[in-house]
C-alpha cells in the first residue's frame, strides 16, 4: 500500500462503515438520552409520597439532574483531553459497568423517612446517594459519544451538532411515552427492571462505539483535523452569554412547572410536558434546516413575554386549557428564542465539549435560582417574572432599531406612565387614583402588550424590552389581583395567602388560587365575633364534611376519636365537641404556625388550646397509628388544587381502613376545579370493599 492510503482512507472512507458508524453512534446517543430522561419522572415518583406530594419535589429534582448534567460534561470534557483514546474508552466504560452494579433503583437505606425541615436539602442527598452515579455515566454520554464520532473519520464528523437534535429525540420520546404508555400500563417495579435492561443494552452499544473509535484507520488524521483547525477558540463574553442563555429557559422550566402543577395536580404528565417543550426545542434549533427559522421566533418572542404579563395579571386558573396551553405556549417561544441564539453561536467541533459545559452550567444556574434560592428568598414566586422580564436580554444585540427618535420619546412616556401608575399607591384616595386601581390589571397587561408591538414594529432594543417588562410586572406587583391586606407565608410545599378582606370582615387562607378556610372577625355590625368561632367555607354543618361528623356521632352515641390529615386554619378543631379526640396530621409547619397565630385565625386557640399535631406526610405517619382506632378518618389535605395523589390511591385506602373502627367512616374532600375526583376515590373505596357516598355542595344531597 502507498503511504498516501492511510489519507484516502481518511478522506474517503467506506460507505457501509459510514453507516456503520452512524447507525450505532446515533442508537447509542438516542438510548442515552432515552433512558436519561425517563428515570427522571420515573425516580421523582418513587420519592414523591415522601413529602407529600409537594410539585417543589420536582423542582429540587430538577436541580439535583441539571447539576449531575454539568458534572457529567464536565467529566466527558476532561475525559477529552486525555491523548491516548483506548484509556479514555476504558474509563468510560468501567464507570458505565460500576453504575450498573448498583441497579435496580432504590431509594437507598437512610433515607426512611423525611426530616421536619430543610427539605430539598434532603432530597438532594437522596437523589445522589440513590441514582447519582448511574445518572452521571448517563450525562457524560451525549458530549463524549459526539466527540468520538469527530473523531472517527466520518464525513459529517466536522459539524456533528445534528447527533444532539438526535439525543432530545429520544429525551422528547421518553417523557412523552411516561405518562401515557409506562406510567398507566406498567407497575414501578417493571419500569424499573426495563430501565436497568435498557441500560444494559446501552453499556453494549457504547463498548461498540468505542471499538469503532479505536479501529478507525482514518484516527490520526481525524484527531490532527480536529485540533489543528484554525477556528479562534470562544471568548469569554461569549461563554458568558452561552452560560446566560442557557440559564433563562432552565430557570423558566422550573418555574413554569411549579405554576401550572401547584394549581393541577404534582404528577408526571404535568412535569413531562413542559419538559418536553423544552426538549423540543433543543431538536429543532439544531436541525441542519430549522422547521421554525431564528428570525421568525426572534419576531414572536416579545409577544410570548406579553402574553405571559397578561396570563400572570388575568389569572385564568379558572381555565384548565388556558392555565396548561397558554403558559407552555408562551414558555415554548421564549425557550426558542434562547436555544436558538445558542446553536446560531455555536462554536467549531473542536470546542464541542467546552460549548456543553457552558450550556449546563448554564442549565445548572437557572435551576438553582428557580428551585433552591428563589423559595428561600423571596415570600411569592417572584422567579416566574424574573426570568420572563430576563428573557428579553436574550434576544441579539445588533438588532438595528427603526426610527430610533421614535423610540426614545416612546420610552419617555413609559417612563412618565410608570411615574403616574406608581404615585398613587403614597398618595391618599382620589377619582383618578382609584379608576387605575379599579383597573390595574388591565394597565399593566396593556403595558407588556405594547411594549411587545414597539419591539416588534421598531425593533426596539432588548434592554427597552426589559424596562417595559419590568414595569408590566411592577405595576401587576403594586396592584395586586386580591383585595383587601395580604400576608405571604411561603414554604416548600407552596405559598401560603392571608387574605384580610378590605372591611376586615374576614380573614381567609388561600394555598395558590384556592381558599382553604376562613374565620369570621366582625359582625355585620362591625362590632368584634365574641365566643367559639364558627366553622365556616366548606366546614359549615351543613357541608358535606359537616354532615358526615353529624352522622358518625349520631350513629356511634359516644365521643368519637377523630383523625384529620392537613390542619388548614384549623377550623376543623372547632367541630370537635367536650370529651372527643381529635388528632391532626401536617406535612407543613409553616400552615401550623399560620393556624396558630392570633393576628390570622383563632380557631386552634379557642377550641384546641393543646393542639400538637403530627408532623410528616401523613401516609408515613399514619401508618404507625395503631389499627381499629379511628371512628372518623378526614383527608383534606389539598396545596391549592393540585392534588396529594399518593393519598387517594387504593393502598393509602387500605390504610385508613386498617385505621377504621367498626363502623367507622373515612370522609375525602375531593371538590376541584379542574379534575373530576368523586370516581376516582369511589373507585379506591370499591376496591377496598367500603361503601361510599358522594355529597354535592351545588346540590346539597348524597348520590
Amino acid at each position: 500500500m502507498s503511504p498516501s492510503a492511510p489519507s484516502a482512507l481518511a478522506d474517503d472512507p467506506s460507505a457501509s462503515r459510514s453507516r456503520l458508524v452512524l447507525v450505532v453512534y446515533t442508537a447509542a446517543i438516542f438510548l442515552s438520552a432515552l433512558l436519561l430522561f425517563s428515570v427522571q419522572p420515573l425516580f421523582t415518583k418513587m420519592v414523591l409520597p415522601r413529602l407529600g406530594g409537594s410539585p417543589a419535589v420536582w423542582s429540587v429534582a430538577m436541580v439535583f439532574f441539571q447539576t449531575l448534567l454539568l458534572a457529567g460534561y464536565a467529566y466527558a470534557h476532561v475525559l477529552m483531553q486525555i491523548r491516548n483514546r483506548r484509556i479514555a474508552v476504558a474509563l468510560h466504560l468501567v464507570l458505565l459497568v460500576v453504575a450498573l452494579s448498583t441497579l435496580p433503583l432504590s431509594i437507598a437505606s437512610g433515607f426512611g423517612e423525611p426530616p421536619t425541615s430543610a427539605y430539598a436539602f434532603w432530597l438532594l442527598g437522596l437523589f445522589a446517594v440513590s441514582i447519582g452515579l448511574p445518572f452521571f455515566a448517563l450525562a457524560a454520554n451525549n458530549p463524549l459519544l459526539q466527540a468520538w464520532f469527530v473523531r472517527t473519520g466520518h464525513p459529517a464528523g466536522p459539524d456533528p451538532y445534528f447527533l444532539y437534535a438526535s439525543s432530545n429525540i429520544g429525551s422528547f420520546l421518553a417523557l412523552l411515552s411516561y405518562p401515557v404508555l409506562l406510567e398507566p400500563l406498567l407497575t414501578l417495579r417493571m419500569q424499573n427492571l426495563l430501565w436497568t435492561s435498557g441500560y444494559g443494552l446501552l453499556i453494549l452499544l457504547i463498548a461498540g462505539c468505542g471499538v469503532m473509535l479505536l479501529s478507525s484507520p482514518a484516527l490520526a488524521v481525524a484527531d490532527r483535523a480536529t485540533e489543528e483547525t484554525d477556528a479562534p477558540p470562544p471568548q469569554l463574553p461569549l461563554r458568558a452569554r452561552w452560560i446566560f442563555l442557557a440559564a433563562v429557559p432552565s430557570g423558566l422550566l422550573i418555574a413554569v412547572t411549579a405554576h401550572i402543577s401547584t394549581d393541577v395536580a404534582a404528577a408526571p404528565l404535568l412535569w413531562v410536558l413542559p419538559l418536553s417543550l423544552y426538549l423540543l426545542t433543543w431538536v429543532l434549533v439544531f436541525q441542519s434546516r430549522p422547521l421554525l427559522p431564528h428570525k421568525w421566533i426572534l419576531m414572536l418572542q416579545p409577544m410570548a413575554i406579553a402574553g405571559t404579563i397578561v396570563l400572570l395579571a388575568v389569572g385564568g386558573e379558572q381555565n384548565l386549557l388556558l392555565t396548561l396551553g397558554g403558559h407552555q405556549l408562551c414558555f415554548f417561544v421564549i425557550a426558542m428564542a434562547c436555544h436558538g441564539e445558542l446553536a446560531r453561536t455555536r462554536p467549531a467541533a473542536k470546542y464541542l465539549t467546552g460549548f456543553y459545559v457552558a450550556l449546563s452550567f448554564g442549565g445548572m444556574i437557572g435551576g438553582l435560582f428557580a428551585g433552591l434560592i428563589a423559595p428561600f428568598a423571596f415570600s411569592w414566586v417572584a422567579e416566574y417574572p424574573i426570568l420572563v422580564a430576563l428573557a428579553a436580554l436574550c434576544r441579539p444585540a445588533d438588532g438595528g432599531e427603526r426610527l430610533p427618535r421614535l423610540v426614545r420619546w416612546t420610552w419617555l412616556v413609559l417612563a412618565l406612565l410608570a411615574v403616574a401608575l406608581i404615585v398613587p399607591t403614597m398618595l391618599p384616595p382620589g377619582r383618578i387614583w382609584t379608576w387605575l386601581g379599579d383597573h390595574r390589571v388591565w394597565v399593566a397587561s396593556g403595558v407588556g402588550v405594547f411594549a411587545a408591538a414597539l419591539a416588534i414594529v421598531l425593533n426596539a432594543d432588548r434592554w427597552k424590552i426589559l424596562a417595559a417588562v419590568a414595569l408590566a410586572l411592577v405595576l401587576i406587583r403594586i396592584y395586586p389581583a386580591d383585595d383587601g391586606r395580604v400576608e405571604t407565608v411561603r414554604s416548600f410545599f407552596g405559598v401560603h395567602k392571608i387574605v384580610v378582606t378590605p372591611s376586615g370582615q374576614y380573614h381567609v387562607l388561600m394555598h395558590g388560587t384556592t381558599i382553604h378556610g376562613a374565620q369570621k372577625y366582625l359582625n355585620d355590625d362591625g362590632t368584634p365575633v365574641t365566643g367559639r368561632p364558627e366553622p365556616i367555607s366548606y366546614y359549615h354543618k351543613d357541608g358535606g364534611i359537616g354532615q358526615a361528623i353529624t352522622a358518625v356521632r349520631e350513629r356511634k352515641g359516644a365521643p368519637l376519636r377523630v383523625a384529620v390529615i392537613g390542619v388548614g386554619s384549623g377550623t376543623l378543631a372547632c367541630a370537635a365537641e367536650p370529651g372527643e379526640d381529635w388528632k391532626f396530621f401536617e406535612i407543613d409547619q409553616t400552615m401550623v404556625d399560620a393556624a396558630r397565630d392570633p393576628r390570622y385565625f383563632s380557631y386552634l386557640q379557642n377550641c384546641a388550646p393543646d393542639f400538637k399535631p403530627v408532623i410528616g406526610d401523613a401516609r408515613l405517619t399514619f401508618a404507625k397509628e395503631p389499627d381499629g382506632l379511628y371512628d372518623l378518618i378526614i383527608v383534606d389535605a389539598y396545596s391549592s388544587d393540585a392534588i396529594p395523589i399518593h393519598l387517594a390511591t387504593e393502598e393509602a385506602m387500605k390504610i385508613y381502613k386498617d385505621k377504621l373502627a367498626p363502623q367507622g367512616a373515612v370522609v375525602m374532600h375531593v371538590s376541584n376545579r379542574h379534575l373530576e375526583l368523586s370516581s376516582v376515590i369511589v373507585g379506591i373505596a370499591d376496591a377496598n370493599d367500603l361503601r361510599s357516598w358522594v355529597f354535592s355542595e351545588d346540590s346539597g344531597r348524597d348520590d
